[in-house]
């Protein structure tokens, strides 16, 4: 495998690299690559085909807040193995949970639109890729949520039920990778520990319930079924991945990108990852919402496809 030394880059991301002339232009071309988040995209299955929801589920598109990517490689063609393209950037690891990890504390996050990544056009060898893999480690998103419920509400001299059956924004710190070790995090104002590994599909979800004279914080987590993520990968049957990783595979738009290492100008690419409906729950009320406070399961936060769509 090849890895090209770009850690030190992503310390500055916000402004695409440390280097920088006084202008704040780069002083050499890089390939540069950001975020696209698209609710109306294709949902799509494992397999990259077009994936209706299953019975007695229900799902909405989210919408994200921020994302980190733990693995970005350029692949020549679909027979390919993982790991034998150019691989252009690993997260930082740690065993410090036990088995390897992700190093949460460590992660680069970055909004819609944002750059997540960039590295010198000269660091990467010349030639024509025409598929991109890329695994998304963590989400943080803003969905609706529903609560039916009956409060109690006691003081010195009184005691009265209030009635809530009504929708409520949330927020949910979702980690996607294959293992993450986690010490602490922020969802949206709760702020938490673990200081232990997670497995893909460790979520947390963070809300206000309101009411007549009422409002309170409303804390939950969970972990979605083991390989029940969905991970989109078109080459497949040529080109495979192992159970639990998170790396999604893509074909570059319009055509193959082309590295001739003469380069003069950036490239960029605009990585579009669909969160139609990739949001999924198993849907117990059967009213098309999720209910948390119903103990509805969490089954699926995986992107519902990429297109890299060169600049």
């Amino acid at each position: 495998m090849r890895y090209f030394g770009v850690i030190s880059l992503l310390f500055c991301i916000g402004t695409l690299s440390c280097t920088k002339v006084d202008n704040g232009e780069l002083t050499e071309p890089h390939l540069i690559f950001r975020y696209r988040f698209d609710s109306t995209q294709g949902r799509l299955g494992n397999d990259g085909k077009p994936a209706p929801l299953v019975n007695g589920r229900a799902a909405l598109s989210p919408v994200i807040n921020l994302m980190s990517t733990d693995y970005v490689e350029l692949t020549p063609d679909a027979t390919t193995a993982l790991g034998n393209g150019v691989i252009l950037y690993r997260g930082a690891q740690t065993n410090e949970g036990g088995e390897t990890a992700f190093d949460f504390a460590k992660a680069v996050t970055a909004a819609d639109r944002e750059v997540f990544f960039a590295i010198p056009l000269k660091n990467i060898p010349a030639g024509s890729y025409e598929w991109l893999r890329m695994s998304a480690a963590y989400q943080n998103f803003r969905i609706q949520c529903h609560v039916d419920t009956t409060i109690t509400l006691v003081t010195d001299t009184t005691s009265r039920n209030l009635t809530i059956n009504q929708d409520f924004p949330g927020t949910i710190a979702s980690f996607i990778g294959f293992n993450t070790y986690i010490t602490s995090f922020t969802v949206l104002r709760q702020a938490l520990t673990v200081n232990a590994n997670r497995k893909q599909g460790f979520w947390v979800f963070e809300t206000t319930i309101n009411g007549e004279g009422y409002s309170e914080s409303y804390v939950a987590s969970g972990q979605s079924p083991e390989s029940s993520t969905t991970v989109v990968n078109s080459i497949f049957d040529s080109s495979p991945i192992p159970v639990g990783s998170n790396v999604a595979t893509a074909a570059f738009v319009p055509g193959k990108l082309v590295i001739t290492g003469a380069e003069t100008e950036n490239i960029i690419v605009e990585v579009s990852l669909s969160t139609n409906k990739s949001f999924e729950w198993q849907d117990m009320v059967e009213n098309g919402k999720w209910d948390p406070l119903k103990g509805e399961p969490v089954v699926d936060m995986g992107i519902r496809g990429m297109i890299p769509v060169i600049q």
